[in-house]
């Protein structure tokens, strides 16, 4: 099982985060940290693209390796291409990583 912090969860390639994308929005935008149908942590993503031909995906990556000055080629969708909830996976992540995100996303 791997250990969850937050939204995030350590696996063995790096880090895999849950995200609830939200396409055609007003803006790209960063948002909070919320509980899913679940009960698990999902980081709320806004992007302005369409979802079509993967723009959204994309337009998600861009903005969290920017915001969080990862390399776009580490972060990679691995579950939900195609669905508003997502798992990335950001390679070569560990548990410092995801403390240090964790701690950008409350100081927001």
């Amino acid at each position: 099982m791997a250990k969850r912090t937050g939204p995030f969860s350590l696996c063995d390639d790096g880090l895999h985060l849950n995200l609830r994308v939200t396409p055609k929005a007003a803006k790209n935008a960063i948002g909070d940290v919320v509980a899913d149908g679940q009960g698990c942590g999902v980081l709320k993503v806004a992007v302005t693209v369409v979802p079509e031909k993967g723009n959204a995906n994309a337009a998600v990556i861009a903005l969290l390796a920017k915001s969080w000055k990862l390399r776009k080629t580490d972060i990679e969708v691995v579950r939900g291409a195609t669905q508003r909830t997502k798992t990335i996976l950001i390679r070569g992540g560990d548990q410092d990583l995801a403390t240090r995100l964790g701690k950008m996303l409350t100081q927001k």
